[in-house]
């Protein structure tokens, strides 16, 4: 991990990765962000708040585990431009993490992604500690779904929609982050070179069953997911395994192929409108599945939403 950062380069000296090559890209300095403190962690790298020493302004900063020891040194560079692109493709969008920059280490070759930094900072997993109202589950939907088809409208499929991917700021706005998985949708017919990417208990049915011509409808599947998961206050399905994943699926199928409808235990109180959604969101066939434009058509987001600031402080406390 990076512990310190390192002095700015001399003037009109180019940063280098590590190894002593001029990068490809016009990438800016680490040395213009000093870490405050660290946000998170993982096997990609980790997350720190930053501040911006040319404005003072306090920021989110990505940085990438590279492949040389302990993780420095210069990561895949495709991947991390592909996942600025697909940011800076959203760029704007209120229910979207913006992208501020991409900087290296000049020493090291690290490199970092630097974005917004959400107020509060929690994910919408460290919120879902018990089921939300209907209400506040529209509320929360329709944002999500907005900016899915604000990343649908730019020719991109997230792949990896899910709580912790989701970032809740104090008054229960959202924003979608982590673009590591993004990808620009490819014609029909096209394949793409994975299957499975992103979280499990999210992952389409056609992704599971080997399907390598999907489309942006396995993100509308990870959006049911996350829609039931909101009103159960728990995970929709708990498999560890593809093979189990499927089997809860194909029951799930089933029984709605045999009552005509989605009917969960924990659906009791939902309307006959959100269930709509719900269902359609969780259609098997991804030819069948409804689209974010479509959901946000649907007469469920119609109904009043007298209970959105004061549903997020109370699910918030």
């Amino acid at each position: 991990m990076p512990t310190a950062i390192r002095k700015r380069p001399a003037a009109g000296q180019e940063p280098r990765v590590h190894g002593g090559k001029k990068p490809r890209y016009a990438f800016g300095s680490i040395t213009d962000y000093e870490k405050l403190e660290v946000l998170g962690e993982g096997t990609y790298g980790e997350v720190f708040k930053a501040r911006d020493r040319r404005t003072g302004k306090k920021v989110a900063v990505k940085w990438v585990r590279g492949n040389g020891a302990g993780g420095h040194g210069p990561p895949d560079i495709r991947a991390i431009t592909r996942e600025a692109g697909c940011l800076g493709a959203c760029r704007g969008h209120e229910s979207i993490i913006e992208i501020l920059d991409v900087a290296t280490d000049a020493e090291t070759g690290d490199v970092f992604l630097v974005m917004e930094l959400v107020a509060d900072g929690r994910t919408l997993r460290e919120s879902l500690w018990r089921p939300v109202s209907e209400d506040v589950t529209r509320v929360m939907m329709e944002q999500l779904l907005d900016a899915a088809k604000k990343i649908h409208g730019a020719g991109l499929i997230h792949r990896d929609f899910k709580p912790e991917n989701v970032m809740v700021g104090f008054f229960g706005g959202l924003k979608v982050g982590d673009f590591g998985s993004a990808i620009r949708a490819k014609p029909a017919g096209v394949p793409y070179e994975e299957c499975c990417v992103g979280t499990l208990i999210y992952t389409s049915p056609e992704q599971l069953e080997g399907n390598r011509y999907y489309g942006q409808a396995v993100d509308m599947w990870a959006l049911g997911c996350i829609m039931a998961e909101m009103l159960a206050g728990g995970t929709l399905f708990v498999a560890e395994t593809e093979e189990e994943l499927l089997a809860e699926i194909y029951k799930l199928r089933d029984q709605i192929t045999s009552t005509g409808k989605l009917d969960l235990e924990f659906l009791e109180e939902l309307s006959e409108a959100g269930r709509e959604v719900l269902t359609g969101l969780l259609a098997f066939n991804p030819d069948e599945r409804i689209t974010a434009a479509e959901a946000l058509e649907h007469r469920w987001f119609s109904k009043p939403k007298a209970a959105e600031h004061p549903g997020f402080v109370t699910l918030m406390s």
